[in-house]
């Protein structure tokens, strides 16, 4: 059954309600065409923005996510581009303590980017959680590369394998295509969080 834009809307904004970690929920607009949320309005923080983009994808039958929250944060929580950049640092190498020295973080106005080159997506990921709730971040672009030493056939094995063990993914549903470095995901998923 496919959702009407208006019912998704509707499932949005309720879902953006739901999400406790979310106070500024009622300065959040939400509008839908053709299964694509456009979320706008204001929030207090960079992880606030993150949390109303991940309820949106979240609900069942949105398509994409057209992100235009704007982050105005309070004065009491501005920082200096060279302290977030400290802070972050301090905050990637306590989550990632080894593999820390191979990223690189640059700050410009409060826009975290990472950047450099590490084995694993867990690793990319963790430096972004790591930094996105930090005091003073206004965004965090993640631009760290994976470069893994894994074979291209072992690691479409163990991807197969995760599917198999993952109760959130219908295995039989999903093919793995492996060519050079990159690994390709084809098939159907009943949610946008699946897909993920």
């Amino acid at each position: 059954m496919t959702k009407s834009d208006s019912e998704i809307e509707r499932d949005v904004k309720e879902e953006l309600k739901w999400e406790p970690g979310l106070p500024d929920a009622a300065d959040i607009a939400v509008s839908v065409k053709n299964g694509v949320v456009t979320l706008a309005g204001f929030v207090k923080s960079y992880t606030d923005k993150y949390e109303a983009e991940a309820a949106a994808k979240r609900v069942a039958g949105v398509r994409g996510v057209a992100n235009d929250i704007e982050v105005r944060m309070p004065s009491v929580d501005e920082r200096p581009d060279p302290e977030i950049a400290r802070n972050a640092v301090a905050a990637i190498k306590s989550q990632l303590p080894v593999s820390s020295e191979h990223i690189k973080v640059v700050v410009k106005n409060g826009w975290v980017s990472l950047e450099g080159q590490v084995e694993w997506e867990y690793q990319r990921r963790t430096a972004e959680n790591a930094v996105r709730g930090l005091r003073g971040v206004k965004g965090v672009s993640n631009l760290i590369q994976l470069t893994p030493r894994a074979q291209p056939s072992e690691i479409k094995r163990r991807i197969e394998e995760a599917f198999k063990r993952n109760a959130e993914v219908d295995a039989n549903r999903i093919i793995v295509e492996i060519n050079g470095s990159e690994v390709t995901l084809k098939g159907t998923v009943r949610s946008w969080i699946e897909r993920e």
